[in-house]
């Protein structure tokens, strides 16, 4: 009776080894998965930052067009009525000086913030934080890709048992959390 007493109390301790076990996978699985969520919440954060800048970019691009493309128009102006026969009388002479007036200002308006060398350098502003956006989305997506792979890690650890598994599944998630905290503290 007492062998049978003795694989009793194994089968009970092996069973209580076995909870702590489940609970401990279970709160790591609850921590990857708050960080993954955060991660996910960086991930969409970055991608909103580069959808918004990309369209920035391309309305700067758009109105420097518009503004090369009238400033074209303008010059045009000038060279026609300048060789015009009456060219020299006060009135064309004051319609070249407007035409001369605005391709200047569509070149580079610097009170208002809107010629073309303004435009050139906010859309190139615009390209760099669109650009820096991106790569943080990036780094984001692969934390998160990590932080995933390291919840079924942990999973198929519960069913199977496996420690090392549970063990692996902790280092990939440590990793990955810490990969998505420099990518939100910008150290990527």
């Amino acid at each position: 009776m007492s062998e049978s007493l003795e694989r009793a109390h194994e089968i009970h301790e092996h069973a209580e080894h076995g909870e702590a076990f489940g609970r401990n996978v279970a709160v790591m699985v609850a921590v990857l998965a708050a960080a993954l969520a955060l991660t996910e919440i960086g991930a969409k954060s970055s991608q909103n930052a580069y959808l918004t800048h990309h369209i920035a970019v391309s309305d700067d691009y758009g109105f420097y067009q518009a503004k090369s493309i009238r400033a074209a128009v303008r010059s045009s102006e000038i060279t026609l009525l300048s060789i015009q026969p009456n060219a020299a009388e006060p009135q064309i002479q004051g319609r070249i000086k407007d035409a001369e007036t605005a391709v200047a200002r569509f070149r580079d308006d610097p009170t208002g913030g809107e010629g073309m060398k303004q435009l050139l350098a906010k859309a190139e502003h615009d390209k760099h934080i669109r650009d820096h956006a991106e790569h943080k989305y990036h780094g984001f997506e692969y934390a998160a890709g990590g932080l995933e792979i390291a919840i079924v890690l942990c999973s198929v650890s519960v069913v199977t048992r496996m420690k090392p598994l549970a063990i692996a599944a902790g280092g990939i998630g440590l990793l990955s959390g810490l990969a998505s905290a420099a990518v939100a503290l910008g150290f990527n």
